[in-house]
């Protein structure tokens, strides 16, 4: 038995506390250091995160009243001066800093060597969107790089477990904090390349702190990732972290358990979407089966068009409308010309006749007037015709006595005369 009384846990903290609050120079002191691990409780408007420089670090609150007189919003990395007073928690001993004020000191160390190490690495190209590698749609074996026994890794097999535990996975252990940790992560990496039928890399490890998660802003690690032959999946820290090594992985995920989302399908999806694919061939194949058929049907029916019977037996009855519509067309031609011809006749008969009556009716006012003119019309009104026994027409006595033979022609008839010569010399 020890010679002290016994106390409690509680008396042994508010011993400590008052110890505390006895020393006047922990009750205003400032302390320069490096914001680690900023969390602002948006429900209470209290700060909490750690200060801390190469060798140590302390916890700090900041609570809603001093938040809101403060001139700086602090960041990880910030390096800054707080000044306010140290206390102990007695519910559960941990000593803080409660901070009153705070000012700027400029950025902090291990925020410039990752600002420093970010921008050489871009520049060589590390970080370029070409480089990236595709993730396979469905790995035949994963390899995870991270701590044996942290919560990193039974993140990814509850993930994988639930999504597609047909695909194995092989641990390849690694520190993921504290000196060493970087080498033993690039490491852990060139062996996945060397393993037999692994196609996918995941590393990474769960939540912490900057210092905690440093191992991962570490140059090896990031030459490590980008070196890698297989694409590498980086999943470190919560969300709101960024390491070098998620810069340099071929895809970044937010947390481990994201990480696996994105390299293990999931299996029900799996199934669903080959289904929809056998679906789509099915009926893209009957579609083109369909397609093929039609085309065979058009070939078939321009082939029956392009057959010599088929051509045949349609030039033959061309042939036959021809001849139909030629003798159809004759037929007709030789009834138009027929009722042409009989009108044609009956107008020559009609424009004769009218001829033949104009002509006779001419004919007969010449008969007339040939009637008229006639010389032996006179004869019916007693004039009488002479002529010698030549067929001389007589028109002259002179005449007359010099002939001894006269024929005179009266309108009934004709008279031969012998003249004879009288005493008186008359005849």
């Amino acid at each position: 038995m020890y010679g002290s009384a016994e106390i409690t846990v509680s008396e042994l903290n508010l011993t400590i506390a008052d110890a505390i609050r006895k020393d006047q120079r922990l009750r205003n002191v400032t302390v320069k250091g490096e914001i680690s691990g900023f969390k602002h409780h948006i429900a209470s408007g209290h700060w909490y995160f750690s200060l801390k420089d190469a060798e140590a670090s302390v916890s700090c609150v900041m609570f809603r009243q001093n938040t809101f007189r403060s001139q700086i919003r602090p960041k990880d990395g910030d390096s800054v001066a707080v000044t306010g007073y140290v206390d102990v928690y007695p519910r559960s001993g941990s000593c803080q800093l409660y901070v009153t004020g705070m000012r700027s000191a400029g950025l902090g160390d291990l925020y410039l060597r990752f600002e420093a190490l970010k921008r050489r690495l871009d520049q060589e190209g590390l970080f370029d969107p070409a480089r990236k590698k595709p993730l396979p749609m469905v790995p035949r074996k994963v390899a995870v790089v991270t701590s044996a026994s942290g919560a990193a890794i039974h993140d990814i097999l509850n993930v994988s477990g639930m999504r597609n535990p047909a695909i194995p996975i092989v641990v390849i252990p690694a520190a993921v904090q504290g000196a060493g940790a970087a080498e033993e992560i690039a490491e852990g990496i060139r062996k996945a390349n060397r393993l037999p039928g692994v196609d996918v890399i995941i590393v990474g490890r769960g939540g912490g702190s900057p210092e905690d998660l440093w191992c991962f802003n570490e140059e090896c690690v990031a030459r490590a990732v980008a070196e890698s032959r297989l694409p590498v999946v980086s999943g470190v820290g919560h969300e709101i972290d960024t390491s070098i090594c998620d810069l340099a992985a071929d895809v970044r995920a937010s947390t481990p358990s994201n990480a696996a989302e994105i390299v293990f399908p999931d299996r029900k999806e799996l199934e669903h979407r080959l289904n929809l694919i056998r679906t789509n061939l099915k009926r893209a194949g009957a579609e083109q089966i369909r397609t093929a058929e039609q085309r065979i049907a058009a070939f078939r029916i321009r082939l029956s068009a392009l057959s010599p019977e088929r051509r045949i037996s349609g030039l033959s009855g061309r042939t036959e409308l021809a001849l139909a519509r030629m003798s159809h067309a004759m037929n007709r031609r030789m009834e138009n010309e027929k009722n042409r011809l009989r009108s044609d006749t009956d107008r020559l008969r009609r424009a004769t006749e009218r001829r033949l009556e104009q002509e006779r009716i001419r004919l007969t006012a010449a008969a007339e007037r040939l009637s008229a003119l006639n010389p032996l019309g006179v004869l019916d009104r007693g004039y009488a015709l002479v002529y010698a026994p030549e067929n001389q027409m007589i028109t002259s006595a002179k005449t007359a006595r010099e002939k001894q033979e006269l024929s005179i022609r009266f309108a009934d008839g004709w008279v031969d005369v012998n003249r004879r010569e009288s005493p008186n010399g008359r005849e």
